[in-house]
């Protein structure tokens, strides 16, 4: 997660150790590289191949996510019988447009070493100054670029007859793992979309897996967590067992099942197959939840013994 106030005027960094897609949840982030501008607000995403030199400018107080890839890139997920629309199309994808920076001394002066350039290596942060700005690439052609994507442009698939399709289903890039099913990290959104399967619990059901799910919220609430606000984010690490809280499940059982369309809120989960760590500021941080795991408390028991006359047992 990120969180910062002030723009980086001469400076610039770029990342040798992976791919990074952020995530705006509060404050447009202006961001320049070396092959042009991309204006990113909430609701939008970028890309920022690795090796890439950026720099990026706010307007005031901004947050966010940010997912960092180590392995691959970042691709649209494989259709299958979905066939050849939907989910996020190849055609929604914005690129920059090249943009030489005049507003400063493009070739710098002689001995004048009035940029700083920062490269992330190793997992390590090492510093430079160099003449002139980085940002002086007059034109540029191939597909290794950054891009932005704006998420109100995902299209939906969903059961319209009975059950809950995998959360895979929201698959907006993935970055894929070695096996099969698996995947390095998945980029997943729950946007505002209808909702109208019969004799079916609509909210995710209760389980665990191998992949490890970190979720946030750019907007809005998240229709299986009561109190899970924006700027926040939870981590249910790899077969740990999750679900719905006691409050999405009691309304959920209970509903009426009619079509009903969800525009709370914009939920979005990074999901990976390798094991995670927390770091220690994040485990000391004041403004951690030590209480979330009372969410689930007051779920009723639905199912117990019952002994008949005859000693039989039966649900």
């Amino acid at each position: 997660m990120y969180s910062c106030d002030t723009s980086m005027g001469k400076r610039a960094m770029y990342n040798s150790d992976g791919e990074m897609l952020v995530v705006p949840q509060e404050g447009a982030l202006k961001v320049q590289t070396e092959l042009g501008w991309l204006d990113v607000p909430p609701g939008h995403i970028a890309v920022l191949p690795r090796g890439l030199v950026f720099r990026v400018e706010v307007e005031g107080p901004s947050r966010g996510y940010v997912l960092e890839v180590f392995k691959g890139h970042f691709d649209l997920p494989d259709l299958g019988p979905i066939g050849s629309n939907g989910l996020a199309n190849a055609r929604d994808f914005e690129y920059p447009v090249a943009a030489y920076d005049e507003t400063s001394d493009a070739a710098g002066v002689a001995g004048t070493y009035d940029w700083q350039l920062v490269n992330k290596f190793g997992g390590k942060m090492f510093e430079t100054k160099r003449e002139g700005t980085p940002f002086n690439v007059v034109a540029w052609h191939g597909n290794y670029a950054p891009y932005r994507y704006d998420m109100a442009k995902f299209c939906c698939i969903n059961s319209v007859t009975f059950d809950h399709p995998d959360p895979s289903i929201y698959t907006v890039l993935t970055c894929k793992g070695d096996g099969n099913g698996t995947a390095t990290a998945d980029f997943v959104i729950f946007p505002p979309r209808w909702m109208c399967m019969d004799n079916t619990f609509r909210p995710p059901w209760y389980h665990r897996n191998c992949m490890s799910e970190f979720m946030g919220m750019v907007w809005g609430k998240y229709d299986a967590k009561e109190g899970f606000r924006a700027g926040g984010a939870s981590l249910h690490s790899c077969m740990t067992p999750h679900g719905p809280d006691a409050a999405t499940f009691n309304a959920a059982s209970n509903a009426d099942l009619k079509p009903d369309k969800f525009d709370k809120g914009l939920a979005f989960m990074f999901e990976t197959d390798v094991m995670l760590s927390v770091s220690q500021k994040a485990l000391d941080a004041e403004h951690r939840d030590k209480e979330y795991f009372r969410c689930w408390e007051g779920i009723p028991r639905n199912f117990e013994k019952v002994v008949t006359t005859s000693g039989k047992r039966k649900r």
